[in-house]
């Protein structure tokens, strides 16, 4: 990559400034957003690899896609890299042209070469979200013949089956499909990696930020990208890993940081009342969730994945722990997608527990383990559904870990029950319908390990019917197999889905324009500001 400009501090500089304001004053730079958060879900920074919610925000504004859509209205999808787009009569190909004189950080322009060569990037490394391409037949063979620049700033997408088009287009506008710059990463290359061991740490986007520096659980900077067509109101944004959440309140009350990302309830009510803070909310496509892994012979068993349903006291978890963060929410599709359902059936019953797990030969309960990432609110709902499941003879063991550790655990099977949260990878109900309810080998090897193969589920016809569910153009008839999958989940289903989350930030009443969106990639500090 061509050098930056001699204006941009040295990441050593800036991590330095991340840690020592408080030393020279309560107050953090005029040109520099300052947040604090809980970090240490971040793996990688390539976005071939990216799936996670901390990295995944960082993606979204440090790359860009074909295209993007208007957070406050997901339905209207528009251009980011891509000026325009046409789709073919039989439904498979799509054609892009792309905006002229768009560039990369380094300064080079953006063409339909540097397009092909991240998608065929993406689907050939093969990461964990390669699958939101692959879904359209799209392999590591076939890529090359299936995507093909057509001319300096024209390109071909070739799908295998007539798919609503707004499923093609979401998906391409997910950090996956980032538009990284060709030369960069052939310059960075060893051994046929496609420069992926390089880009974990490093950078080669055209986002309104450059991803400067990394260093994994303590900070990570951005820097504006001053080639980015619509350039940045600040120098630079900090984002420190702190993951005590009293330690981030009292920095945002002595004005050492600009915005605390994750407060307690009791946190937020109490900072809510200072002058000089405000509160700012958005509700998100995610939700909140225990996995059975139907390896273990008693989570097997139907009678006790419904029991386990019985023994969640959803209401008091929204109520007190998850206060500010999420509202009661019982199947896989989050509120605002097509089809989405919103009955909640079940309640704390111990009674009708301590039926069903006699049923399935287990009166007097059993003991079982739950991975338990280690942060506050996880720890604080761990704990009270230990509580619960006592009731009815469940000893739950809690296994505190950090977040890598328990995601590493979970995608090889190797949990009892793991409890965590599933962001919608795009707008689309096939996002969750296409985890929650659909595994095709649910076998150790799979190719594919959505979240019913990481708990060992089959679900059986259900596959089938997800499967047809992404074919129907019929927008009443599509809704109506949504709800369908969504009750069979529910009733048998190795999950707890038990809220769907709303996030809250603390930010300092003179920052401006600090978005939260309704994804992780959509919150938006570009054009962030301060009085």
């Amino acid at each position: 990559m061509k050098s930056l400009p001699k204006f941009i501090l040295s990441a050593a500089m800036v991590a330095a400034m991340a840690t020592s304001f408080s030393a020279v004053k309560a107050a953090t730079p005029p040109d520099t957003l300052v947040q604090a958060w809980q970090s240490d879900d971040i793996i990688s920074l390539d976005p071939a690899e990216v799936f996670e919610f901390s990295a995944s925000e960082i993606m979204g504004n440090t790359y860009e896609r074909l295209v993007s859509y208007d957070i406050k209205d997901v339905s209207k999808i528009t251009g980011q890299v891509a000026e325009s787009w046409t789709v073919s009569p039989d439904g498979k190909t799509f054609t892009f042209k792309l905006k002229p004189n768009k560039k990369f950080a380094s300064g080079s322009n953006i063409t339909a070469e540097d397009v092909v060569y991240s998608l065929h990037r993406a689907v050939s490394l093969d990461k964990s979200p390669a699958f939101i391409l692959g879904q359209f037949g799209l392999t590591k063979d076939n890529v090359k013949d299936k995507i093909k620049q057509t001319g300096p700033l024209e390109l071909t997408v070739e799908v295998d089956k007539a798919y609503a088009p707004t499923l093609v287009l979401y998906c391409l506008g997910n950090s996956v499909a980032s538009i990284v710059e060709k030369k960069v990463l052939v310059q960075n290359e060893k051994d046929g990696d496609w420069g992926y061991n390089w880009l974990k740490t490093k950078y080669a986007g055209s986002g309104p930020y450059i991803m400067r520096d990394w260093k994994a659980n303590e900070v990570l900077v951005l820097e504006r990208n001053p080639n980015y067509e619509k350039p940045t109101p600040l120098a630079r944004v900090i984002f420190r890993h702190i993951k005590e959440t009293a330690s981030q309140r009292l920095l945002l009350e002595k004005g050492d940081i600009d915005v605390a990302r994750n407060l307690n309830p009791e946190e937020v009510t109490a900072v809510s009342k200072n002058p000089d803070i405000k509160i700012q909310s958005a509700p998100k496509g995610t939700v909140y969730y225990l996995g059975l892994n139907q390896k273990n012979p008693n989570l097997a068993k139907p009678e006790v994945r419904q029991a386990l349903k019985y023994l969640v006291d959803y209401q008091a978890i929204a109520d007190t722990i998850m206060k500010y963060k999420g509202d009661v929410h019982q199947n896989f599709l989050p509120k605002g997608y097509l089809g989405a359902e919103t009955s909640n059936p079940y309640k704390l019953d111990v009674a009708k527990a301590k039926e069903l797990l006699a049923k399935a030969g287990l009166k007097d309960g059993f003991s079982v383990t739950m991975d338990t990432r280690s942060t506050a609110e996880i720890t604080g709902v761990a704990q009270a559904m230990q509580q619960t499941f006592a009731q009815a003879g469940i000893k739950l063991e809690i296994l505190p870990m950090d977040s890598k550790q328990a995601l590493t655990k979970y995608r090889a099977r190797q949990h009892d029950i793991y409890i965590g949260n599933w962001g919608s990878d795009y707008q689309d109900p096939n996002s969750n319908a296409d985890t929650f309810a659909a595994n095709d080998d649910n076998s150790d090897n799979a190719k594919a390990k959505p979240l019913a193969w990481r708990n060992a589920w089959d679900p059986g016809p259900l596959t089938a019917k997800t499967r047809a569910a992404v074919m129907e153009r019929d927008g009443e008839k599509r809704a109506q197999m949504y709800k369908e999958l969504q009750k069979s989940v529910l009733d048998d289903g190795p999950f707890v889905i038990f809220l769907q989350q709303t996030e809250v930030a603390a930010v300092r009443k003179n920052v401006d324009n600090f978005v939260l969106g309704p994804s992780f990639s959509d919150n938006d500090v570009s054009q962030a500001k301060k009085n």
